[in-house]
């Protein structure tokens, strides 16, 4: 099931999945349609979340975003060009779309932190002061000190190891940026980190970033869009707004809308006049105090 595309008007996609099929042991006993004409796109700048239960096809819908699966029907493209089509070197498109996996410290192998962030740009090729730059500038971005820098990747805490594993992809400055559950087993305070350097790194590159989680809070606090997987394809795709005002659909998917939207709405239906279309506790206080002067405080009884 298919929807058309609500979000990012006039503005040309920079990355975009169309119709995509892919089927894990085809042709096997053990075959399973994992996506069935999924679609998705994101424009330069943008920054979009893919959510969905487990199972409904994240993971390996962005794994064909930059090459890793080919779809058996569909196609990606890269600045409008098929990533499949004769003539495209994979190498510059896995350069172009970096992609960070699920439990990204599990990426580490270096003996140093600096030698794991810098090991893209080698692989790129480029001058040895362009990576020294590249590699300070990853590390700055994403939180880790410099007295860090010398150490085995392997000794630091487990917030410090996935700081370095995204570091080692925003080292080599992708146009799109591809997180796979990047605050998956942190804690509040850890994830409001995570996510807060992501969306610094976006708002100081202008990269495009893709974020794949199951949290509505997550993705109500960053992303610009949203596209919701489930039964291999997508269901819904548009704005945050347009996508919470779904709330009948999100809950039969298994899903719903953010923590805080759900309080406005009982604040709504207990009789205070507050606007329910906020989806971070920010926005929620803001609301409430819009029409906490102005109102009587509703009945709990």
């Amino acid at each position: 099931m298919t929807a058309p595309d609500v979000f990012v008007k006039g503005k040309p996609f920079l990355l975009e999945a169309r119709q995509i099929t892919y089927v894990y042991g085809r042709g096997t006993p053990f075959e399973k349609t994992a996506l069935d004409g999924a679609c998705f796109s994101v424009s330069a700048g943008e920054f979009a979340g893919i959510i969905g239960h487990t199972g409904s096809g994240k993971s390996t819908l962005i794994q064909h975003l930059n090459g890793l699966l080919k779809p058996h029907a569909g196609q990606v493209l890269l600045e409008g060009r098929d990533i499949w089509e004769k003539g495209v070197k994979m190498r510059d498109v896995r350069f172009a779309v970096g992609l960070v996996f699920q439990y990204p410290e599990y990426q580490l192998f270096e003996e140093t932190v600096e030698k794991d962030v810098s090991f893209g740009p080698a692989a790129m090729g480029l001058p040895e002061a362009d990576i020294r730059e590249r590699v300070s500038e990853a590390m700055a971005f994403v939180g880790l000190d410099k007295s860090v820098a010398q150490k085995s990747p392997f000794d630091l805490s487990g917030g410090q190891k996935r700081r370095a594993a995204i570091a080692g992809v925003i080292a080599m400055r992708p146009k799109v940026l591809v997180l796979d559950e990047p605050t998956a087993g942190l804690d509040p305070a850890g994830r409001r980190e995570i996510l807060g350097h992501i969306s610094e790194y976006r708002r100081q590159t202008g990269a495009a970033v893709v974020l794949v989680t199951h949290s509505m809070e997550d993705a109500a606090r960053v992303a610009d869009s949203l596209t919701v997987l489930a039964h291999a394809g997508d269901v819904l795709r548009g704005s945050l707004k347009d996508v919470f005002a779904q709330r009948e659909t999100l809950t039969g998917l298994g899903l719903d809308v953010p923590a805080v939207t759900r309080v406005l709405l009982r604040l709504r239906a207990l009789g205070l006049d507050v606007d329910a279309g906020a989806y971070t506790t920010e926005d929620a206080i803001k609301a409430i105090k819009e029409v906490s002067g102005s109102a009587q405080s509703p009945s709990l009884c």
